[in-house]
């Protein structure tokens, strides 16, 4: 489905690459994880799949294969019919990615604005469906409101609702769950399976938290210094980790132990 190779990203305003040849499959209606400390090169990669870095900004080499079409060497045209109609994106912190002065219905149809020629009323349907499939109650309502007047927990519902309401393939989820309460951040995880179980949708779930990884994804690849380190079945590297860094990072996870002493 998805297909990185020897993907090396260098910014112009920095010496050393921040991508260093990797390579990473994403299989259909899988859940991949993504983890890493912060610097490893995870949210750019997330980036460079979801065209949103550029030549502009950075030198670029490798393939990004969705379906077998090379996003890196598209076409503008086709690039932009790729972005999100076949790849949804979520981020960390909804409220920065939201406009504050627009209401949350016409930022939840955006990508039918932009790769759809539907009605206003049927964006407005698609959106009140894409706002229940993520569990919101009330959903009139909240079409109608402003970011700010919802709950952090509300707000990523909503941008998971605009991610998932052209039906993409692909989901990124770049630390979804980061700025959320332990409840709140079950109810997101739990919310992401149902939607890769139902929709057949895979999703790079990308996170420097091996704990929230392993709850929610069947394989996962992990990234040190612009390089995948490690990949492979959860299991099988959350207990059998083989590198160095692996078992450090396996190593800092709290446990009840560690917390009482």
């Amino acid at each position: 489905m998805l297909e990185i190779k020897d993907l090396h990203v260098q910014f112009h305003t920095s010496d050393h690459e921040a991508v260093r040849g990797i390579d990473l499959t994403v299989r259909d209606g899988e859940i991949l994880g993504l983890v890493g400390e912060s610097g490893s090169g995870k949210t750019v990669t997330a980036m460079m799949i979801a065209g949103l870095l550029g030549e502009d900004r950075a030198r670029i080499s490798g393939q990004i294969l969705l379906d077998g079409t090379d996003l890196l060497h598209a076409g503008g045209k086709e690039l932009r019919r790729r972005q999100g109609k076949d790849i949804g994106v979520v981020f960390q912190d909804p409220m920065s990615a939201m406009n504050p002065v627009m209401r949350i219905g016409p930022q939840v149809e955006e990508s039918l604005r932009v790769h759809t020629r539907l009605s206003k009323e049927q964006r407005r349907t698609m959106a009140l469906q894409a706002l229940e499939d993520v569990e919101l109650e009330d959903v009139e309502a909240v079409y109608r409101k402003y970011p700010h007047e919802l709950s952090g927990g509300m707000l990523q519902r909503v941008m998971i609702a605009a991610a998932i309401i052209s039906g993409p393939r692909l989901l990124l989820a770049d630390e979804p769950t980061t700025a959320l309460d332990v409840t709140i951040q079950a109810q997101i995880l739990e919310l992401l399976r149902r939607l890769n179980r139902q929709r057949q949708m895979s999703v790079l779930f990308i996170s420097h938290n091996l704990q929230v990884v392993r709850k929610l994804c069947s394989r996962v690849a992990v990234m040190e210094q612009g390089r995948i380190v490690e990949q492979g079945q959860t299991d099988q590297v959350f207990f059998h980790p083989q590198q160095p860094y692996t078992q450090r990072l396996i190593a800092a996870i709290p446990t009840r132990r560690k917390i009482h002493g």
